[in-house]
């Protein structure tokens, strides 16, 4: 069953966290509880798929015994090439997952939510080598983080010092009272969203209207709409889902990061890029982009601080068009998202010099207009429809 697709996942949800409400109601804890409801879920959303589950506990021992014991080693000792191992080790399911159907080898291993189960796992490697993660990391712990079933099949992406806080505060009657206000709110919101919005803009634009045998449109101005419609049924078949995950975290007592915040009002690719999946775009920039920067920096083999960014960029969205999968799309929505970036940055750059575009709330309109509509060619670029209309 794939999670927030059918009603009955939420009738599921809702007879299983009652006595979570109404213990949280009651200012008690019930994490022991939502454990348990984490087991009966991931057993739900994987009953037609024996593989996906058999592949999802193998993955969830590899990636225990990588983090278990790269925590282990640290305490003791500190080598790079070990950490860079431990990494590796741990995207390697990732990297066979998107690699095997590129061989042809379809439906060998994978299953629902692999990609942000990985992020997970490899930020706390990452932040164990940095520090950040000093003491022993409980298994019950880590696999309730891992495996949280209201993320676990397209994020938001949390991390592990935040939810490990959330997880281990039992909040008062009124901030429980809070949570399950938001936590609703959230959950209307993403019906609204997901199978209202969503719905009309897929069914009447993006299905309907090229077969539509009464309407005709000129090929050109098809593929415009096409562009904008697939722009907004992705923000809010999205946002939808990330509003479900967020609003069940709640009534399970931890705050989930948000993963949108209003991206087709940002005013600059780069602000576009902290409104727009958030969790995914600030686990890119914290954990590739800031350390090949670093790197780089610490190496001395650019010194030219603008253009170990700009590789940075291309690097960092290329990594993410390939995350996406290995086909002609994504890479070149990768490279397209760099070059706006880089772009920007050095536009940015050479108007705080000559002041050639001031900031009023005529030009805050204007660029907002604008990124809108390089940020909807981009999107249109990833959804394969230019390849498959130009070069057929």
């Amino acid at each position: 069953m794939i999670p927030y697709e059918k009603f009955i996942f939420f009738l599921i949800i809702g007879i299983l966290l009652l006595p979570t409400i109404i213990l949280g109601l009651k200012g008690r804890q019930s994490r022991t509880y939502n454990m348990i409801i984490t087991v009966i879920m991931l057993a739900i959303i994987f009953a037609n798929s024996m593989m996906g589950l058999i592949s999802l506990i193998v993955f969830t021992i590899w990636q225990v015994l990588l983090v278990k014991g790269y925590a282990s080693y640290r305490q003791r000792e500190n080598k790079t090439s070990v950490f860079v191992w431990a990494v590796v080790g741990s995207i390697l399911p990732l990297a066979l997952v998107k690699i095997f159907p590129f061989l042809g080898l379809h439906h060998l291993i994978g299953f629902l939510g692999v990609s942000y189960l990985t992020f997970k796992a490899v930020q706390m490697i990452m932040e164990t080598r940095d520090g950040l993660i000093k003491s022993d990391i409980p298994i019950l712990d880590f696999l309730y983080f891992l495996l949280f079933f209201p993320t676990i099949s397209s994020g938001p992406i949390d991390r592990w010092r935040r939810f490990q806080k959330d997880s281990l505060t039992v909040p008062t009657k009124e901030q429980y009272y809070e949570y399950l206000y938001l936590g609703i709110n959230k959950i209307f919101r993403g019906f609204l969203y997901k199978f209202i919005i969503a719905y009309l803009l897929h069914h009447y634009l993006l299905a309907y209207l090229p077969k539509n045998p009464y309407v005709y449109v000129p090929p050109v101005l098809a593929q415009i709409m096409y562009m904008y419609a697939y722009s907004l049924y992705l923000f809010f078949d999205f946002a939808g889902y990330s509003a479900f995950a967020i609003g069940v975290s709640y009534l399970m007592g931890v705050k989930t990061p948000e993963n949108f915040n209003a991206p087709f009002i940002s005013r600059n690719i780069k602000d576009f890029w902290n409104r727009w999946h958030m969790t995914l775009s600030f686990w890119f920039r914290d954990y590739v982009y800031m350390r090949f920067v670093l790197w780089m920096t610490k190496k001395k083999w650019i010194r030219d601080r603008y253009t170990v960014s700009n590789i940075g960029y291309t690097l960092l969205f290329l990594i993410m068009g390939f995350w996406h999968g290995i086909a002609v799309q994504y890479i070149v929505y990768g490279l397209y998202m760099a070059a706006l970036m880089i772009g920007y940055d050095f536009f940015d750059r050479w108007n705080r010099k000559r002041k050639f575009w001031p900031k009023n709330k005529f030009t805050h309109v204007v660029s907002v207009i604008i990124t809108f509509h390089f940020v909807c060619f981009g999107l249109y670029i990833f959804s394969g429809e230019p390849f498959r209309y130009y070069f057929r």
